[in-house]
């Protein structure tokens, strides 16, 4: 079982930072399919290879992801901690799914309803 320290406040406010990122929440669910090298995540994603280090650096700083090298690659892998985010962002996701289909709402209409949630900044 995990020790009580994960649940500090501290750590949990370093993971949703860490998570806040929309690319890197996507390098964390193509990472939940296995470990993956930064050239596979940099194709998969469309982003540049320094756009990749540093989300992967992110990610690596909060204890999400391990790494590990192989000759020239470096591998990424979640971790403990990023497996526990990882079923957590996808209760996150049914739970949004089942809500959407509880209201009626499509998903055009569920993207629409989350922006309208977003405060615009005054100028």
């Amino acid at each position: 079982m995990y020790d009580h320290n994960l649940m500090e406040p501290d750590l949990l406010a370093d993971w949703f930072r860490a998570l806040s990122d929309p690319n890197r929440l996507r390098i964390v669910e193509l990472l939940v399919k296995g470990p993956r090298c930064g050239c596979e995540i940099q194709a998969a994603l469309g982003l540049t290879q320094s756009n990749v280090s540093r989300h992967l650096t992110c990610l690596r700083n909060a204890g999400l992801i391990a790494d590990q090298r192989r000759g020239r690659r470096v591998y990424c892998r979640l971790s403990a901690p990023g497996r526990v985010a990882a079923r957590f962002i996808a209760s996150l996701r049914t739970a949004w799914r089942e809500r959407g289909r509880a209201a009626g709402a499509t998903p055009a209409a569920a993207r629409a309803g989350r922006t309208a949630l977003v405060r615009k900044r005054p100028s």
